[in-house]
């Protein structure tokens, strides 16, 4: 696996724990936390390497 490839799922997996800790601290708008779901779906679903 190529470091570039290495590094993108690094990074990607470091925005997912970003986004899921703010859905967590997230409580009240219900708005707000499906944005967050809206952008973590594409997120959960590159680390797992399904398109």
């Amino acid at each position: 696996m190529p470091i570039i490839m290495i590094l993108y799922y690094l990074i990607t997996a470091y925005l997912v724990v970003l986004l899921v800790w703010n859905f967590i601290r997230e409580k009240k708008k219900i708005e707000e936390l499906a944005q967050y779901l809206l952008v973590l779906i594409p997120l959960v679903l590159r680390i797992l390497r399904i398109k």
